[in-house]
């Protein structure tokens, strides 16, 4: 009998459903099983209220209604933190693990406080002024400064809710991982691949940390004149990379 074809499960990130992973999900082999979840607080699960911790228990659930088989879990930004919870709390569910501009949390109390009361406040504006003005601030971010967001990643986002991101930020923003997870990342079971893009300094310099933090099963790639939403910047490479190294990972 041959073999399953692989399971993947492609976690999206702030203010984007799962629709966003639309353009690396086409380019992955036609007979892969991609399933594209949106997260809590965005999409169809809106109206959710749960934090990291919750939402990764909420997608091992999600893992076992299948057939049961451990998956290729693949999370950009808030997505590559609750990748992490998942594969921390759930191992058994992961067979491997993608992280795209990810980190394990802020180190320093006092800017984890800090990044925890902006985030709040935040979330207090997007209440206030709705989600079109706040997306147009956040895509306007030097962060994305070599994104080019095509129309239905943009109506993708625009169906979010106020509320929804609002809660978010709330619960499961980067200043929520108090304490953060940077002691616990050796626990981790899962072949790891971290990726990061070259032209996003800070977070190419917290996924070197990422896979020093989680020892020989991580490897590490970088994408030249790529910035952070780098399955967005570069569909193709992404795809190739998360293609090339699930069918070396599943080999082994």
């Amino acid at each position: 009998m041959p073999a399953a074809p692989p399971r993947l499960l492609l976690l999206h990130g702030f203010t984007q459903t799962g629709a966003s992973w639309r353009p690396v999900a086409e380019r992955l082999p036609a007979s892969w099983d991609v399933q594209v979840p949106d997260l809590p607080g965005h999409g169809t699960a809106a109206d959710l209220r749960l934090d990291l911790a919750a939402s990764a228990g909420r997608l091992a659930e999600l893992i076992r209604r299948g057939d049961g088989r451990a998956t290729i879990v693949v999370g950009y930004s808030m997505g590559g933190r609750t990748a992490l919870r998942l594969a921390l709390d759930h191992p058994e569910d992961v067979a491997g693990l993608v992280l795209i501009g990810a980190t394990a949390g802020i180190d320093d109390p006092a800017d984890r406080a800090t990044r925890r009361d902006a985030d709040h406040q935040l979330a207090d504006r997007i209440e206030a002024e709705g989600v079109e003005p706040f997306l147009d601030a956040w895509l306007a971010q030097p962060l994305f400064a070599g994104l080019r967001p095509q129309p239905d990643d943009l109506a993708a986002r625009r169906s979010n809710t106020a509320a929804g991101l609002a809660s978010s930020l709330r619960l499961a923003g980067t200043g929520t991982m108090d304490p953060p997870w940077w002691d616990e990342l050796p626990r981790i079971e899962a072949p790891t691949l971290v990726v990061w893009g070259e032209a996003d300094t800070r977070f190419a310099a917290l996924g070197r940390r990422l896979a020093e933090g989680i020892g020989t099963g991580a490897e590490t790639a970088s994408l030249v004149d790529v910035g952070h939403a780098a399955h967005l910047e570069a569909p193709d490479a992404v795809a190739a990379l998360i293609t090339d190294w699930t069918r070396r990972t599943l080999r082994r």
